[in-house]
């Protein structure tokens, strides 16, 4: 294996620029962009593309199809779990832009975003309002021709190396209302926007960032969509990241599910295989069979996107990412605990599987967010209060 100190027991020190607030290395980043470029090159990376950005149109059914495979195969650069890189891409920001983008903003965002030339990053979660996201405290007045801009944005992904970050403000309407919420493409160097610091996390390296908004001043030109309707593009963004999310968790659910009674097999303990202990087995029957369920829904739930539409069946894609993250988590640790001491060490990825699907029980939305989306659908809060976006 080339470069091994990126995937042993190591990772973390490897992957790791302590020196500069635990953001990835930049011999890491470069890694991942070679991985890139190799899966561009190989004519599979951009698949589930618009075929004007040079992709296939890939159906949610089969992005599910891949991403459940990709973790299945365990931790690597095909599916690298700390960044969401793939090596079939997954872009939610390029869907984004090619929706919503005006021609000016695509011409100069999204060809080099798609190419790998550049990175956007995502500015939606505050220091004060994690998944209601109709909340916002950072505001954007109109000024003449421009607008202005000032708050504060948490775990703003990717900022460390993204050339303009998605910036959502209240521009009008109430608090709590999804309406008068506007998204703007702020260059990461425009004066007043600063990071103070990055978030050190449970899984590391870190690219979360804590970005402040002073003043920020911006063309009516940045504005990506229409004014006071932003959340119409998180909504496409985080709809279709929670499918893929419960896809990635059921496949590394997978995979440890199959290294555990795979060591369970061959190692022997009070004078037999290990599988042969019921109090084994039935732990692992009851992941298998969790599993299993998952996949169906996932696929079910994929389906249904592809028919009605990437924001349809939203009830359903809170489920299949409530019980996908957690079956990932469980799985992992059940995983640690068959292979007894040498599981819970960093020679073994189980670790690693449930450090990082961890994240994903609050990064597209809490749990109990997604319970919170099922409920309103079975008692149809949405159409009697309004409805949040996250």
């Amino acid at each position: 294996m080339h470069n091994p100190e990126f995937f042993d027991h190591r990772r973390e020190f490897s992957r790791t620029d302590v020196e500069r607030g635990g953001i990835p290395t930049a011999q890491w980043r470069e890694l991942m962009a070679e991985a890139r470029r190799r899966a561009d090159a190989a004519g599979f990376y951009r698949f589930p593309l618009p075929p004007a950005l040079g992709g296939r149109d890939g159906s949610n059914v089969a992005m599910a199809a891949i991403r459940e495979h990709l973790a299945w195969l365990g931790p690597g650069l095909h599916a690298e779990l700390s960044h969401e890189a793939s090596v079939v891409a997954n872009l939610p920001l390029a869907l984004v832009l090619h929706e919503f983008g005006t021609a000016e903003q695509r011409q100069e965002y999204l060809g080099p975003l798609v190419d790998g030339e550049i990175e956007l990053a995502f500015g939606l979660t505050e220091p004060a309002h994690g998944s209601d996201a109709t909340h916002l405290e950072t505001t954007a007045r109109k000024d003449g021709d421009s607008w202005v801009i000032d708050g504060a944005k948490r775990f703003n992904s990717v900022v460390d190396v993204a050339t303009a970050d998605l910036v959502f403000a209240r521009t009008s309407g109430q608090d709590g209302k999804a309406d008068g919420i506007t998204a703007f493409l702020v260059p990461t160097d425009t004066p007043g926007f600063d990071i103070p610091y990055y978030h050190w996390t449970f899984n590391m390296p870190t690219d979360h960032a804590e970005v402040r908004l002073s003043g920020v001043r911006v063309p009516e030109t940045a504005v990506v969509g229409e004014v006071g309707k932003g959340l119409d593009c998180a909504q496409l963004f985080v709809h279709e990241n929670r499918l893929r999310q419960a896809a990635s968790s059921l496949g590394a659910a997978q995979f440890c599910i199959d290294e555990s009674v795979r060591y369970a097999q061959e190692r022997v303990v009070f004078g037999k295989p290990l599988h042969e202990h019921q109090g084994v087995q039935w732990q692992l029957v009851e992941l298998q069979t969790e599993a299993e369920l998952v996949r169906n829904s996932v696929q079910k739930t994929a389906w249904l996107m592809d028919r009605h539409g990437k924001t349809s069946a939203s009830g359903r894609v809170a489920m299949v990412n409530y019980r996908a993250n957690q079956l990932a988590c469980s799985a992992a640790d059940r995983a640690m605990q068959v292979h007894g001491g040498v599981g819970y060490t960093r020679h073994k990825p189980f670790e690693h599987i449930y450090r990082h699907h961890r994240r994903y029980r609050l990064t597209e939305g809490t749990d109990e967010l997604q319970m919170r989306r099922i409920a309103a659908e079975m008692f149809d809060f949405k159409s009697r209060r309004g409805s949040t976006t996250r």
